[in-house]
């Protein structure tokens, strides 16, 4: 792959990882032991309204997915970004050809081509 073309999916890939970041960074926080996020549990103060910590618990809940939904995007995003470093981005992980680039732009942390997918 061209160096230029390189540099641009790194980029994307870059700016994509900072935009899940601060979505996550709204209502989840990074465990500093390893790269995994997790959803504030609201502090239900003692003596709240039962119906405020209900819809308290209901939005956490609700985020539950939405966590892991952007959490396993950004791990595809740093798996990517490794790939530029180690030099085999844009290879497929199972049957080791080039990934089109067409398929690069649409999905700039893809692993594998289109047939092995």
């Amino acid at each position: 792959m061209e160096k230029e073309l390189l540099e641009q999916f790194k980029v994307q890939l870059l700016t994509e990882k900072q935009e899940l970041e601060k979505m996550l960074n709204q209502f989840a926080k990074k465990n500093p032991n390893d790269n995994d996020w997790e959803t504030r549990y609201p502090d239900i103060a003692p003596g709240e309204n039962i119906e405020d910590q209900v819809n308290e618990v209901e939005e956490y809940e609700n985020l539950l997915p939405v966590e892991r939904a952007l959490e396993s995007k950004l791990k595809d995003v740093d798996s990517a970004l490794k790939r530029i470093e180690d030099n085999t981005y844009g290879k497929c992980e199972k049957c080791n050809k080039e990934i089109p680039i067409e398929r690069l732009r649409a999905f700039p942390e893809a692993k594998m081509c289109g047939e092995c997918k």
